[in-house]
């Protein structure tokens, strides 16, 4: 069975299919060129091994293509699923093979991350494809209260389009082809630095690692120099209030004005630079 999936699977790029065709590769499994292969984004994948039809995905793309799963295939995703894990359902030739379970452990700091987010006044969602129950149980892990599960890709963009429409900002943070058009719809697109190239040139920020942690610090980094910025233009309002006229009524001699002006520069240049020791924390 870990065979066949990983036969289709090593044709994908989904971080579900790599954790499959790695398991395989290490159980030292040879795997087949499959003759077709298809991809149905937030749904799993076709195509053909050994002349057989062969289909690997969530239980409700098998249910639609094939009748009478077993009732212990199903048992068993629902038993996965409420372990927090990822039910990979398999078919070929019309008939059920059998479930793998894909455990995809929250990132390390990504607790962390959620908490900080929402102590700088953001509303922290997990939106995703996998079915609910996986990602009730993921949620509960990380501190996310806000759940939209059994989303498609093209979905996750509606979903991002809605909340911009109702007025909010939406920052979007993901890693696989399946995010890309939300994180092109988003305000801010962030793309984790292992994620798939689609991602990457969908995203306004690209992290150099994995981690949500690094997010965090983007936005405050962020944060930081827009505040900066403010107290660059007050700087500049304040000083050119003053100095401007008494230049304008001969109150002050060119030389000096121009010496003052140059300062003023300087200034604006000066508080700039304190954003070179910005740490993360």
């Amino acid at each position: 069975m870990l065979r066949v999936a990983a036969s289709l699977e090593q044709r994908s790029e989904h971080p579900l299919a790599t954790a499959v065709v790695a398991r395989a590769r290490a159980d030292g499994l040879s795997l087949a060129e499959p003759e077709e292969f298809e991809a149905v984004p937030g749904r799993g994948i076709r195509g053909r091994l050994d002349q057989a039809e062969v289909l690997v995905g969530s239980l409700k793309f098998i249910e639609e293509s094939i009748q009478g799963l077993s009732a212990s295939t199903r048992q068993a995703v629902e038993q996965f699923a409420s372990d927090g894990k990822t039910p990979i359902v398999i078919a070929r030739s019309g008939k059920g093979l059998g479930v793998l379970a894909v455990a995809d452990p929250p990132r390390p700091g990504s607790a962390e991350a959620v908490a900080e987010l929402e102590s700088m006044g953001l509303e922290v969602w997990m939106l995703t494809g996998d079915n609910e129950r996986t990602a009730a149980a993921m949620a509960r892990q990380v501190g996310i209260k806000k759940v939209i599960a059994q989303v498609l890709p093209t979905e996750k963009a509606s979903v991002v389009k809605e909340a911009q429409s109702s007025g909010l900002r939406v920052a979007m943070v993901g890693d696989g082809i399946n995010d890309a058009p939300a994180l092109a719809q988003a305000d801010l697109g962030i793309a984790m630095g292992a994620g798939t190239d689609v991602a990457l040139e969908a995203s306004d920020i690209t992290l150099m690692r994995s981690d949500l942690r690094d997010a965090v610090v983007a936005l405050k980094l962020a944060r930081r120099t827009l505040s900066t910025i403010k107290q660059n233009l007050f700087l500049a309002f304040v000083y050119n209030s003053l100095a401007i006229p008494l230049a304008a009524f001969n109150l002050l001699n060119p030389m000096i004005a121009s010496a003052t002006m140059a300062l003023s520069s300087v200034s604006v240049v000066t508080n700039s630079l304190r954003l070179r020791r910005f740490a993360r924390k």
